[in-house]
């Protein structure tokens, strides 16, 4: 994931460049004050309204501010609720706990047991790594180009960026990566490629303690495995003994649709990591999902200072009951969907220029573009005309589609519209400046 940078516009953004660190960067690509925030919206400073298609990297699936979840947060702090508690016993946790499993886990027939990590996905990724090395007692993870698992070291070294594992300043080790689906395109068999290695004593492979994958890879270019391709990766890790980890941090808590990205592919990872919209207002909150014989920790093995968030305790529990106890969220996501599926694809008729791809599903979707440069061009256009949206990919080649869930079909029409005005006029620059 990158930000194009634009040019700024007036000096209330000076104090940034001049007291923050150059490693900002979302604030390069969308130049202006905000000040305020409801729904799908943005205001910034100067009243201007803006769309939110980028919707916090996926952290705000219920939206800015969700009227319901502010007032369970409001009422909590207002009577003197716990806000901090390390590990300890607090109402808010007894109550998210029991709620995940009777809205989540339950209906689903999922038996996890809960892990809070830390409150950010790499410390969600972190847990779940280190627990796989210690379980199987082996120290490599099995991780898939262009993954995206996070920026702490465990995290980086199965992330496959070269730009963000240029920042680590070591080596990345106890890990190997092996070529997501479709990699090669369709004609090479990537989970026949990958069990090819585990079986053959020549590989040079030792055998992994577990495998990691995303769905749909957000940061890596929106690249969606096939729920076959999926069930394949699954049945390998059964066969060689290896722990299969679903990183379900972007894309879950229903931005494909259903909770789980994985559902769709009937499959059951050993480990599942939750961060981003897990705690439904945009606080903090992490979660590591694993199956009950897998939790072979000691007492304090795994800790941290910040593990007990309760205030994003009380509005995960609320957005889990408000938006999980029935399929009415569900159902809309997909309908909508579908609507995002056909604007994107008319775009990559519409405008052969763009040498586009459709990418993604559920409300992760978007275009690859031949051009690498039309894409952040795109993203530019975007911002001018009051949408917020970012790139994707090895090459920031794909712009996409990331709204709350709860943007209405009103939301959906007004920021197609814009985005298509965006790509004729990315287009259009592109092609006066091949001219000149």
């Amino acid at each position: 994931m990158s930000i194009v940078t634009v040019p700024k516009s007036g000096s209330s953004l000076d104090v940034f460049a001049k007291l923050e660190s150059e490693v900002r960067s979302y604030c390069r690509g969308f130049p202006t004050l905000f000040a305020k925030a409801r729904g799908y919206k943005m205001w910034d400073a100067d009243g201007r309204e803006y769309l939110d298609f980028f919707a916090g990297a996926g952290a705000l699936n219920y939206g800015h501010n969700h009227p319901l979840l502010k007032e369970q947060l409001i009422r909590y702090v207002t009577d003197d609720g716990v806000t901090h508690s390390l590990d300890m016993a607090t109402e808010a946790k007894r109550r998210l706990l029991t709620t995940f499993e009777d809205v989540v886990l339950r209906p689903r027939k999922m038996n996890y047991k809960v892990m809070f990590p830390g409150p950010t996905g790499t410390n969600a990724v972190e847990a779940a790594l280190k627990l796989a090395r210690k379980v199987k007692g082996r120290q490599t993870i099995l991780s898939f180009t262009n993954g995206f698992h996070g920026m702490t070291l465990g995290s980086l070294a199965v992330t496959g960026n070269g730009f963000k594992r240029g920042g680590a300043g070591v080596p990345l080790t106890n890990a190997v990566s092996m070529p997501f689906d479709r990699y090669f395109g369709d004609e090479v068999d990537t989970a026949a490629y990958l069990e090819r290695f585990l079986q053959d004593g020549g590989s040079g492979m030792e055998l992994p303690a577990a495998v990691i994958v995303e769905t749909v890879q957000g940061e890596g270019g929106l690249n969606a495995a096939s729920f076959g391709w999926l069930k394949r990766i699954e049945a390998i890790c059964r066969k060689y003994d290896m722990l299969l980890i679903v990183d379900d941090i972007q894309v879950g808590c229903g931005r494909t649709g259903t909770f789980f990205s994985f559902e769709p592919a009937g499959i059951r990872p050993d480990i599942v990591t939750l961060s981003k919209s897990i705690g439904g207002f945009g606080l903090p909150l992490a979660l590591t999902l694993l199956k009950p014989d897998l939790d072979r920790w000691s007492p304090g093995e795994h800790n941290g200072t910040f593990r007990g968030n309760n205030l994003a305790f009380v509005t995960a529990e609320a957005a889990l009951r408000a938006y999980w106890a029935d399929g009415a969220l569900e159902a809309e996501t997909l309908r909508k969907s579908e609507r995002i599926r056909v604007f994107l694809t008319d775009m990559v008729e519409k405008y052969s220029a763009l040498q586009g791809s459709h990418r993604g599903r559920g409300f992760i979707q978007g275009i690859a573009c031949g051009d690498a440069e039309l894409a952040g061009l795109v993203c530019k256009e975007a911002f001018a005309r009051g949408v917020i949206m970012e790139t994707s990919g090895p090459n920031d080649e794909v712009f996409k589609l990331l709204p709350p869930l709860v943007i209405d079909d009103e939301g959906l029409s007004d920021g197609f519209a814009r985005i298509e005005a965006s790509i004729a006029a990315a287009v259009a620059t592109r092609k006066g400046s091949e001219r000149a």
